[in-house]
């Protein structure tokens, strides 16, 4: 079963996205700020990576720049997830390491599928 990590300052959005991906058959790691997040990483490596962009203190950005200067997280599938979609916030977090970049709201079924491609993606190279 795969692992992944939810970084969300919202506790309804964690607890959301947690639900949505524990019933697709995931477990789940929960961090509310990047701090808890970087935390977590030097105790689980998660086959996957969900972070907010708009965190207090670090942001997501800067979260996943820190994420891929770990030689032990580098290669770990980052997807950002954040109501902000403009082209702007979508070229930041790709530029900082993202594999992808998600719109708020997501849909319990875009989410599952998208993540169930990346890890297969991840296992076939």
């Amino acid at each position: 079963m795969a692992t992944i990590l939810v970084v969300d300052d919202e506790v309804g959005a964690l607890t959301l996205i947690g639900i949505m991906l524990e019933r697709g058959g995931f477990d789940v790691i929960k961090a509310r700020d990047a701090y808890a997040a970087l935390e977590a990483l030097e105790e689980h490596t998660p086959d996957l990576i969900i972070l907010d962009v708009m965190m207090p203190g670090m942001n997501g950005i800067e979260l996943c720049r820190r994420i891929r200067e770990r030689p032990e997280t580098t290669e770990i599938p980052i997807v950002m997830l954040s109501a902000r979609g403009e082209p702007a916030s979508v070229d930041a977090g790709l530029e900082a390491g993202a594999d992808d970049y998600l719109q708020k709201p997501i849909l319990h079924h875009d989410l599952l599928s998208k993540i169930r491609k990346m890890l297969d993606l991840q296992s076939v190279d």
